[in-house]
Parts: C-alpha cells; structure tokens; sequence
C-alpha cells in the first residue's frame, strides 16, 4: 500500500470505523512499521507518540480493533480502517474516544444477512438454515407465508411480545428466501427509498 508519510514527519492518521454500526470509533497515527503489523496481523496497530513505540490497540486490556477493510485517501496520506471492536475502544471505558454509545440495531440485519449468506456458501450440517436452503424455494416461501399469518395473529389476538417474536421469525425466513433467490434485504431498503414521497 503505497502512502504519503512525508507530510506528517513519517505518520499518517488512521481513522477507525466500526464495520458494523459505522460510528468512528477512534484516530491513531500509524508509521510504515504500524501498517504492515496491521495488515499481517489483522489488528489495528498505531504508532504512539507519546510511548515512541509500535502499540497495537488491545494489548493490554484485550479490546483488540480486529481489521475487516483498510483503503487509503484520495492523497494517499490518510487511511480508513473498518474494523470489530472486542470491547471499549477509549482508555475511559467507553465505547468511543467521543462518548458516543457504539450501537445500532439495525446494522445487525446487514450483518444477519452475511451471516445466513455465509451459511449458504457452507451448507454446515445441523444448521436451520441449511435444512431451509437445502427444502428448496418453495418451502422457503411456504415458512414466509406461515409465518406472516403467525405474525397477523399475534398483532390481533397476542401479546406484543409474541407479535415481536413471530415479526422477527418473518424477517429472518424472508432474508432466508431473498438470500435464495439472490437477493439481499437492502434491495428491499432501495425499492421502499424509491417509492418515498
């Protein structure tokens, strides 16, 4: 990865994201020594200043930045690491360097779909998702009308927590089926972002 380290006396900043919820998690300044360990190692590791030495994020407390994607800027003298965070990433305890609680719900179906995808790319044995891929589509389909009409049932007769639990085996068979067919559930997102008026 060829970067710039001339404009900042041999450091470039590095900004970490979380890959999951997107929140910017913490800056860092890495050397040319600091990049290769983290992309040898697949832990982000910084160059501090203050400690004059390489310092990989974790390793005293084990909240390790574990490395999903790193790209370098337009000048080449600034990078972007994606990364899951095994814990607090500031000294302070908290889940960021800015005080921002690092959580969003709903990156998890994103995350729920690569997963499942996951599951179709490796068929493991003893998996419910390997039993629907391999029943075929249209058992597939037949789990998404089930259980919607479940779903229905609750939100008339049940509880609001059974309505949250039947909604949510209707979300999961209806990822299972758009993953079957090709499909992701951000297609569903873009359709829904094209019809708002």
């Amino acid at each position: 990865m060829q970067l710039d380290f001339d404009k900042m006396g041999g450091l470039v900043p590095a900004i970490i994201q979380d890959d999951m919820t997107q929140k910017v998690l913490m800056l860092g300044f890495m050397n040319p020594e600091a990049v290769r360990k983290t992309i040898d190692t697949g832990r982000v590791t910084f160059f501090s200043r203050t400690k004059g030495r390489l310092w990989t994020k974790g390793e005293e407390s084990g909240h390790f930045l574990l490395v999903k994607s790193i790209r370098k800027d337009c000048d080449n003298d600034t990078l972007l690491i994606k990364a899951h965070p095994c814990g607090p990433v500031c000294h302070t305890g908290a889940d960021t360097c800015f005080g921002e609680t690092n959580r969003d719900d709903m990156a998890f179906i994103t995350y729920l779909q690569d997963f499942i995808e996951q599951r179709k790319a490796e068929m493991p044995e003893g998996s419910y998702t390997t039993s629907l891929f391999n029943s075929g589509v249209n058992r597939m389909a037949q789990k998404v009308g089930e259980e919607a009409v479940e779903t229905v049932i609750e939100a008339t007769n049940g509880s609001d927590e059974r309505l949250i639990y039947e909604a949510s085996d209707l979300l999961y068979h209806l990822i299972v089926l758009l993953t079957s067919k090709g499909y992701r559930i951000e297609d569903l997102a873009r359709e829904l972002k094209k019809r708002h008026k």
